[in-house]
């Protein structure tokens, strides 16, 4: 065989090789789907104080594991302290001007009976002058003093009435329904939610993480100190449009993570994303933004998966750590091909 011909059998060769493996990967592409972009992602919690104040103490190490209700850090409490202290003290108070306004109403009744009386008195009195004064019985003078002492008594009564309103007005209502015990109260609970506050507690299981507190630093409303990384792992992983046909949730799939080359774990598609970020306009008030391109072919969109697996398999994978997922259909035989092309995309992984 001429060298000639030689170079010619090569060049149909790879042709037929060019054609093998293009064939492949548009067949796998479409059959049995598989994307290095997946990781591993765990949900991090923002350890943020709800009051201000010194740090006191800290009560857990970088990289520890807490559970839920775990206290972190505290925050000095001398002044949390003091402010239930004066919360429980207006709360006494309250209690005791209400006593003080009982015994005033029960004086401002008694007040309203004893001018009640001598209201009607005065007027019995004015009544009898006004009969004697017509038969010229009594002098004019007196008729008109008897008259005065009666609208004095009167109004005496009025009075009377009036301050014992005011007061069963400011008094309000007895028992749990007063309106300046229940002021107090909530007062006294507000203090004492802010002592709580003074003790930071974990609000989920995980493991703590960035932490750079020191006893003696200043904790900021609002301001994150430091981060909890939840316990459970969540699979994401991000297929273009065409591979997620026929996908649903409870499909079959196999994950494998770049630091574990050649291993396998088996794994649920639990949800599918609604949408992705290029689909999502903000109403800001301006005209459309079309996009131009000058791409005969444009890049395919990618929509994103979650999928579940076992928790004890995979709980030390840290977040962000890299993975493969492979979609695996029903039949068999190509369950079988997507079981092999994830094992030999795995190793390629960890060579490069």
């Amino acid at each position: 065989m001429t060298p000639d011909q030689q170079f010619a059998r090569l060049v149909k060769i790879s042709i037929i090789m060019f054609v093998l493996v293009f064939g492949y990967f548009m067949f796998a592409d479409a059959v049995i789907p598989m994307t290095p972009q997946a990781m591993a992602t765990r949900m991090v919690t923002k350890v943020t104080p709800q009051v201000s104040g010194k740090i006191a103490s800290i009560e857990v190490e970088n990289n520890q594991v807490v559970a839920k209700g775990d206290v972190l850090f505290k925050i000095d409490s001398a002044s949390y302290e003091l402010a239930v202290e004066q919360a429980t003290l207006a709360l006494e108070q309250a209690e005791q001007d209400n006593a003080e306004l009982d015994a005033a109403i029960v004086a401002a009744q008694a007040d309203v009976k004893a001018n009640l009386s001598s209201s009607q008195q005065k007027r019995s009195e004015a009544t009898r002058i006004d009969t004697l004064y017509a038969t010229r019985g009594v002098s004019q003078q007196l008729k008109d003093q008897t008259e005065s002492d009666a609208a004095t008594a009167e109004a005496n009564l009025l009075a009377a009435k009036a301050r014992l309103v005011k007061l069963t007005v400011s008094r309000g209502r007895d028992g749990k329904d007063n309106l300046k015990v229940r002021q107090a109260q909530n007062h006294l609970a507000q203090a004492e939610l802010n002592l709580s506050y003074t003790q930071i507690r974990a609000d989920q299981s995980g493991v703590v993480t960035n932490l750079q507190l020191k006893v003696g630093s200043f904790a900021t409303i609002g301001q994150p100190l430091l981060a909890v990384v939840s316990e459970k792992v969540d699979i994401i992983a991000d297929f273009r449009e065409k591979s997620l046909r026929g996908i649903k949730p409870q499909s079959t799939a196999y994950i494998t993570f770049d630091g574990q080359p050649g291993r396998l774990y088996p794994a649920k598609v639990s949800t599918v994303d609604a949408g992705v970020s290029a689909g999502q306009f903000e109403a800001n008030g301006r005209l459309a933004s079309p996009q131009d391109s000058v791409r005969w072919v444009r890049d395919a969109q990618r929509l994103r998966l979650h999928l579940e697996l076992d928790q004890q398999a995979i709980n030390t994978l840290p977040a962000g750590a890299r993975a493969t997922v492979q979609l695996v259909p029903n039949s068999i035989l190509l369950g079988l091909l997507a079981k092999l092309q994830i094992k030999a995309v795995s190793v390629l992984h960890y060579i490069y």
